[in-house]
């Protein structure tokens, strides 16, 4: 049994953590959310569940092996809603969605408990730029993966009519009404500028960006660790028949009707009718612990491998007063009680004898 050799790794100088984020661009048009797969509003990757509380949107056919779950979407408005009422749709499912979110991601308020308003700014305690309806982009792990970058999430949306919902509209004086209103979280930076904590991690304010009547305007924020949008229903105000199609072809709605007539699937379908382009970056964090394995120069001169020695010699010796040689292939790390718990593979043996030095930085990614 050959003797094994331990180098002792000091956790003050030679072990050290880092944390790497890696960025992955994701962008979403509107083609794959709005009729790409089958016949409006039912395409096969729209996937709509029995309880009628949201809608999944996947990149292929859900039924697909290669579909992938994109986001889910839905609606809901505060009870205190000036649309909250008995003839109201599915009223206590929009309510339960919106008090879920506000609950997880803002918590509660006031000695009775009530959950926090949503609002379109950083200071959601002062109850100005309130959104007490809203519809909800909840993305799935697999594209917003720890979180989404800050300051790269942007949102277009067409907010003409029905059949033109891209094409803007002239009033008084032949002034253009722009139809497309995109939505950003420019104002917020990596350095947490322009965003704030809350239950639910940090969150920016999407603002309008493009439109010359509306821009600057916040329409919604954006919740970045838990991967979520959540838009103002004012981002349609003026769009007089946000909600027509097939279920409602004879007659259109607003905004606001839809969220008390209509059923939330609906409302979602009507929402993504509209979607244009959608994108943002995000972000994979990756902790490691780096080990500097020092190799001094009179020690590992020999290697433990039995074929090392042929008829007690040492094959890569002709002459008795050379030095030693060895070559690094592997590296081991042990625990205290020499019980193996990781091997790290050199990409090409090193060489190794008395007259050098060799510091090896094993790294391990979790």
């Amino acid at each position: 049994m050959p003797v094994q050799n331990y180098e002792v790794l000091n956790v003050n100088t030679d072990v050290t953590t880092t944390r790497t984020l890696l960025h992955e661009a994701v962008p979403i048009t509107g083609s794959i959310v709005s009729g790409t797969y089958g016949t409006w509003p039912d395409g096969g990757n729209i996937k709509n569940y029995s309880h009628g509380m949201f809608q999944s949107v996947y990149d292929y056919p859900y039924l697909s092996s290669s579909a992938n779950h994109i986001f889910d979407l839905t609606i809901g408005f505060d009870e205190g809603s000036t649309l909250s009422g008995s003839d109201v749709t599915q009223l206590s499912k929009k309510i339960n969605n919106y008090n879920q979110m506000a609950q997880v991601l803002l918590g509660y308020t006031g000695s009775d408990n009530q959950v926090e308003i949503f609002e379109s700014d950083l200071n959601f305690a002062d109850d100005n730029n309130q959104m007490r309806d809203v519809f909800f982009v909840n993305f799935s792990r697999l594209l917003a993966k720890d979180q989404i970058k800050i300051g790269t999430f942007a949102l277009t949306l067409a907010t003409g009519s029905w059949d033109n919902p891209i094409e803007g509209a002239y009033g008084q004086g032949g002034a253009e009404t722009y139809a497309i209103k995109t939505l950003t979280d420019a104002s917020a930076s990596s350095n947490l500028n322009g965003t704030k904590n809350t239950n639910g991690g940090d969150y920016g304010v999407l603002y309008a960006s493009n439109d010359s009547n509306d821009g600057g305007t916040a329409y919604g924020v954006v919740f970045y660790q838990s991967g979520l949008a959540i838009i103002s229903s004012s981002v349609f105000t003026g769009t007089p028949d946000f909600n027509s199609g097939s279920a409602w072809s004879s007659y259109a709605i607003s905004c606001t009707g839809s969220f008390v007539s209509a059923s939330i699937t609906g409302s979602c379908n009507a929402f993504r009718h509209r979607l244009v382009n959608l994108s943002f970056n995000n972000t994979t964090e990756i902790n490691s612990s780096i080990y500097f394995c020092r190799v001094p120069h009179n020690k590992f001169n020999y290697s433990s491998n039995p074929t090392y020695v042929s008829g007690s010699k040492i094959r890569v010796k002709s002459v008795a007063s050379d030095n030693p040689i060895s070559y690094i292939t592997t590296v081991g790390l042990y625990n205290s009680s020499n019980e193996l718990l990781a091997v790290a593979k050199l990409s090409e043996p090193l060489r190794k004898d008395p007259t050098n030095e060799i510091t090896l930085r094993v790294r391990l990614d979790y």
